[in-house]
């Protein structure tokens, strides 16, 4: 599995991990109550300099605005049908901003602490049944296979060029039978672990592949 994090001595590097996804949560609240262009075209400038102050390449910082675009033109576009060009610029406007603060918060920010922040966060709510462990790891998860669902699209669009498909979504089939390989085979690793409802709870066991529910 592979992680986006990038190392660095940067201060965007030095803030604690608790504190960015705060930022990230309160950014991702506020920024959908803000009605002005100009305040989101600020927005999206303070998060540009947060970049330069991470020392991010912007050869990185260009290829992640390049993903984002196609969808948040599809997405202005279809609002500009519906709404107008000013609702269009500030859905496009949110979708950037949030987009670019949560890579900055995932490359400047190891897993691990990000993780241990969220598994803090949600301690005080294990008498009610939250399991903190079970919520780390899936944001875990989530976070290392991005890329590496990436990488195996970028795979299987390499093989159809290989056989001379240069556009289509016929690459959709495939790339999904290997996704759910790796889901399979993930499954199973997390099972051959003990990683089920029984191993999370003190003084049990994990239970043997014929006693679990299907």
């Amino acid at each position: 599995m592979l992680s986006l994090h990038r190392e660095g001595r940067s201060p965007v590097h030095a803030v604690p991990a608790g504190v960015k996804l705060l930022v990230l949560f309160a950014a991702g609240t506020a920024l959908f109550f803000v009605r002005s262009v100009a305040v989101l075209g600020g927005a999206l400038a303070g998060v540009a300099l947060c970049y330069a102050l991470a020392r991010v390449p912007w050869r990185v910082v260009a290829r992640q605005v390049l993903t984002v675009v196609p969808f948040a033109v599809a997405l202005s576009a279809v609002q500009w049908l519906v709404t107008g060009w000013e609702a269009a610029v500030l859905v496009g406007l949110r979708m950037l901003v949030l987009v670019m603060l949560a890579n900055l918060v995932t490359l400047t920010t190891r897993t691990s602490a990000m993780v241990a922040a969220i598994e803090a966060v949600l301690r005080p709510l294990a008498p009610l049944g939250v399991r903190p462990e079970r919520v780390g790891l899936l944001v875990a998860m989530t976070i290392r296979f991005i890329p590496v669902i990436k990488e195996q699209a970028d795979q299987v669009r390499a093989a159809q060029r290989a056989r001379g498909v240069e556009r289509s979504t016929a690459f959709l089939a495939p790339l999904l039978v290997k996704t759910l390989r790796l889901a399979d085979g993930l499954g199973e690793a997390l099972d051959a672990r003990g990683v089920d409802g029984a191993a999370a709870r003190p003084g049990k066991t994990p239970r043997s592949g014929k006693d679990r529910p299907l």
